[in-house]
C-alpha cells in the first residue's frame, strides 16, 4: 500500500509539473500571436545592447515613423521641457532630451501602440496596463539616478516591461487569468501567489523568459524576473531588480495598477529604506508628477 500510494504521489507531481510546463509553454507561445514589432521598434529594441548609438541613428529610427515623431515632437515642446522656442526636428529633441531619455520615450510610445492592437480578455485593462508599465518606468528610471546600481541606464526599460508576463497570461491563458482575478477579489493575496496556484509559473517568471527571447541586455532581463524577488537577482548584492520592485510598488501606491486595489505606503517606505533614500521620496514623487502628466497623454 505504501508503495502504491508513494507511486500515486510521484504521478501527481508529475501531472502538476507538466500542466504548470504546459502553461508556461503555451503563455510564451502565444508572442508569435502578438501583432508583429514595426521594424522602427525592432531597431529600437536592439540599441539597448549597443554602446555606440549615437544621437544622429536614433534620430533617423524615430523619423521614419511619422506618427512617433509627431508625438516626440508633440512632448518636447509640451510644459515639460519649457524650451524657449519651438522644436521642429527629432534630431534638435535629441539634443534637448538626451540619447537615453529619448530612447525610452519611443519604446514607451511604440510597445503601447502595439499593445492596443491585441484583443483582451474581459476584466484586463489595457490602459491600466499601459500607465502602470509607464509609471513604474518612470519611477525606476527616477531612483536609478539615487541609487548605485549596475546598469543603471536600463532603468526606464526593466519597469517598462516588467509585468509583460502578465499580458501573456491574459492572451494566451484566459481562462487560468480569470481564474486568478477571482482569488485576488477578496483581498489578502498577491497575484504572485495567485498566479502561482493557478498556473504553477508567474508573471515575474514569464517576463525575464519574454526580454531573453528579445535580446535585451541580462540585467534588464534579470530586473523583470526578479522584480519581486531581488535578492535573488545578484547573489544578494543590490541589483536594478531592487529599484523595478520599489518602483513597482509606489506606481501601485499612486493608484497606477494593473488591477485596482488599495494602496500600502507604509510597504514603499519600507523599501525606499532599504535603498537608503528614503529622504528622496519628495523629489522623486514631484519629478515623477511632472513627467508622467505629460507621459501619460500618449497612452
Amino acid at each position: 500500500m505504501k508503495f502504491r500510494a508513494g507511486v500515486a504521489d510521484k504521478r501527481k507531481v508529475t501531472s502538476a509539473q507538466s500542466g504548470t510546463a504546459c502553461c508556461r509553454d503555451q503563455a510564451l507561445a502565444s508572442l508569435d500571436r502578438l501583432p508583429p514589432f514595426s521594424l522602427i521598434l525592432n531597431r529600437l529594441l536592439a540599441t539597448m545592447a549597443q554602446e555606440d548609438v549615437s544621437f544622429a541613428n536614433l534620430a533617423e529610427l524615430i523619423e521614419k515613423d511619422t506618427v512617433l515623431a509627431g508625438n516626440v515632437l508633440r512632448l518636447v515642446n509640451s510644459a515639460l521641457y519649457s524650451f524657449q522656442g519651438t522644436v521642429n526636428s527629432v534630431r534638435h529633441a535629441v539634443a534637448i532630451l538626451g540619447l537615453y531619455k529619448l530612447r525610452n520615450v519611443a519604446l514607451s510610445m511604440s510597445i503601447s501602440r502595439m499593445w492596443t492592437q491585441v484583443r483582451m480578455p474581459p476584466g484586463w485593462s489595457a490602459a491600466r496596463f499601459n500607465l502602470h508599465s509607464v509609471a513604474t518606468g518612470v519611477l525606476t528610471d527616477l531612483l536609478s539616478q539615487q541609487v548605485n546600481v549596475p546598469y543603471p541606464e536600463g532603468g526606464f526599460v526593466a519597469g517598462l516591461l516588467h509585468d509583460i508576463g502578465k499580458l501573456l497570461i491574459a492572451v494566451s491563458l484566459p481562462n487560468e487569468h480569470a481564474a486568478i482575478l477571482d482569488l485576488l477579489r477578496p483581498g489578502g493575496r498577491t497575484a504572485l501567489e495567485c498566479e502561482l496556484e493557478v498556473t504553477g509559473t508567474s508573471h515575474a517568471e514569464l517576463s525575464g523568459a519574454v526580454l531573453a527571447r528579445w535580446n535585451l541586455p541580462v540585467p534588464i532581463q534579470r530586473a523583470a524576473m526578479f522584480h519581486h524577488a531581488p535578492e535573488q537577482a545578484a547573489g544578494g548584492e543590490l541589483h536594478l531588480s531592487h529599484l523595478v520592485r520599489a518602483a513597482d510598488r509606489l506606481a501601485n501606491d499612486l493608484g497606477h495598477s494593473v488591477v485596482p486595489r488599495p494602496g500600502n505606503p507604509q510597504v514603499f517606505k519600507e523599501h525606499l529604506e532599504e535603498l537608503g533614500v528614503a529622504d528622496q521620496l519628495p523629489n522623486v514623487l514631484q519629478q515623477f508628477e511632472l513627467e508622467f502628466v505629460e507621459l501619460k497623454r500618449y497612452f
